[in-house]
Formats: C-alpha cells, structure tokens, sequence
C-alpha cells in the first residue's frame, strides 16, 4: 500500500509499505480522509519525538474493508489494566500509545487498529468532514471537567479550528459566547456559527470583556492558543470565583502571570488533554444533529501525496486557514 513515511525529521516520502493484516479483536480500515494539525508539523520538524520510520496521521476516518461501514477512529489506545485505566482514565494510560505519534498512523491507505477504537458514522456526517470528529472529541473532554450553566458567559480566546469547535460546543450548553482573536475573517466565521459577540484580540480586549458582563468578567475562559500571554489575559478577564480552561499546549518552561489574582479571586485552573471513547458517540450526535457545524471550517482539501505541501501551509500561515484535509 502506498503511504507517507516520515524517515527522519523534515524527511517526508511517499513509500510502498506492507499492508496490516487485522487479527483478533481488530478491524482493517481504509482510509478514506484525514486532517493535518499543529501536532502533525512538530512530529514533522521533530519537537516530538517519535521512532523512525513512521507514519504520521491520527486525525482519521475510512470504511471498515470487511463491511464498508464508514467510521471515524479513536487514535488514543490504552492497557484497560493500569490504575488509571481501572478509575476510567483511560486517555491518561501510562501505557497507552497515540496512533500516528507512538505507532504507524492513518496518512496512508490502510490502517489497522482494535475493533473499540472504530466508531460508526451516520450518513448526516460527509467524508471530508468526519476526521474533525476527533478535534471536537478533545474539546467536549475538556468542558466536561467544567460545569457551565444556562446563562453564563463563557469567553474563548483564540478562534481557530478549536477555538471555533469551543465556542460552539459552549453554545450548545447554553452560554453567552465571546469569541476573541484578532484575525477578522475568523471573528465573521465565529458569529456566522453562532457566537454572540467577538471582540478583537489585543490590550482592550480584557476591558471589553468586563464591559461586556457588567465589569464582572467571564464565568468560564477557554484559552486556546497556548501563548502564555494569553493565559495571563484569561485570568485577568475572569470574573472572581471564575474558572479559565487551559486547552492550549504550553511548552514554555517559565514565563510571567499574574498569580496573586488567581489567589484573589479564587480562580480555577483546569488543564484538558485528548478524549475519551464515550465523548466519540456524544459528537457524532452533536454533528448530526446540527449543533456543531463542521462543513465551514474546512479551508482546504488536497491529496494525501501534498502532505508535506499541507504542513508547509499549516506552518507558515497566520490568516484566515482553518482545517486541511487530505483525500486519500
């Protein structure tokens, strides 16, 4: 089978590679689409780590080979025995592997994976759009970890893919959304799915924020960008007893904040990593249903051998590209 093997980084090529054979308790999939994210571009340049050769990919949907059935893939593995498996945190396994990064991934025609991991999609949801199905999985996990209630306002800073994933999702809970970036064409999208007020990125944009909850502040932020800066606006522009999601990557080993508000206002910090099975099935029904919209942050669809054209967009642009996605 044709596929897109990273050899070392920076070294993308396209190689004929043995095709998996499933076994017990697994499912051959071919795949049919896939996305490219930030993760894709580190793996890619290596700021992570991963062995060589390997075959990236982990944003992926196809037909299981043996039914045709269409499916979106959960690209988080785990023992099912370790304690945090036993207490129900799976996504947390020490000896779990992410499909793409720790083993051969979905950038290629065939991928194999266990039959848990494959989760049926209904015909409401189209081909180059289901691979976003796992983006939106790490969004609903991490707002599960936050209660949010009918009424409340709930700010999300950053309004790309994720960003605009979060302030649907905060939409459909019932939050007031405020949608903040400076990018202009992205704060038309967020209002145009949804959102009730966006705000321009910048040294207003706490001002406004407050102006704009009668100079309380937000109930709930979501960071999305993991720019340290941002976290430190987050905090600023939540209200006491507030609570700041941090959904961004930070890599930063130090940096300032302004934590003698964090411990004034008694604001809680809540971190969100991955997803879980369960959240699979809860978004296939939000998409379905039409309370996430998919089909509009899709900018670009090029074919799986652009990959590496694909990442290159991804990384070097700052405008107004949301998703790519690759038809294989």
């Amino acid at each position: 089978m044709k596929a897109m093997v990273l050899r070392a980084p920076s070294d993308l090529v396209v190689e004929d590679v043995a095709q998996p054979e499933a076994g017990a308790g697994q499912v051959l999939v071919r795949i049919t689409h896939s996305g490219v994210c930030g993760t894709d571009w580190k793996i890619y340049n290596g700021s992570i780590p991963v062995p060589y050769p390997l075959i990236p990919g982990h944003e992926m949907a196809g037909e299981v080979v043996t039914t045709g059935e269409r499916v979106i893939i959960d690209p988080e593995t785990y023992c099912g025995k370790c304690f945090q498996c036993r207490i129900g945190n799976t996504h947390l396994c020490p000896n779990g592997t992410l499909i793409g990064r720790d083993v051969n991934g979905g950038f290629a025609e065939y991928l194999m994976v266990p039959t848990s991991q494959a989760f049926p999609l209904p015909a409401a949801i189209s081909d180059r759009t289901a691979p976003m199905i796992q983006v939106l999985t790490t969004c609903l996990h991490s707002q599960r970890q936050v209660p949010t209630f009918p009424g409340d306002t709930v700010a999300v800073l950053g309004l790309g893919v994720t960003g605009q994933l979060h302030a649907q999702l905060s939409k459909a809970r019932g939050a007031r959304v405020i949608g903040i970036t400076r990018s202009a064409e992205k704060r038309a999208l967020a209002e145009r799915l949804g959102t009730d007020l966006t705000i321009p990125g910048g040294p207003d944009a706490i001002q406004q924020v407050k102006d704009a909850t009668e100079g309380r502040g937000a109930d709930l932020v979501i960071e999305t960008t993991g720019v340290l800066k941002s976290l430190a606006d987050a905090i600023h522009m939540t209200r006491p007893g507030g609570k700041v999601l941090l959904f961004g990557i930070y890599t930063v080993k130090e940096g300032s904040l302004p934590f003698y508000d964090v411990y004034f206002k008694e604001i809680s910090l809540i971190s969100g990593r991955v997803a879980k099975a369960e959240d699979y099935p809860a978004c296939i029904s939000l998409v379905e249903r039409g309370q996430v919209q998919l089909e509009p942050l899709v900018s670009d669809v090029m074919p799986l051998g652009r990959l590496e054209a694909a990442i290159g967009l991804l990384s070097s642009d700052s405008g107004a590209r949301m998703k790519i996605i690759l038809e294989h």
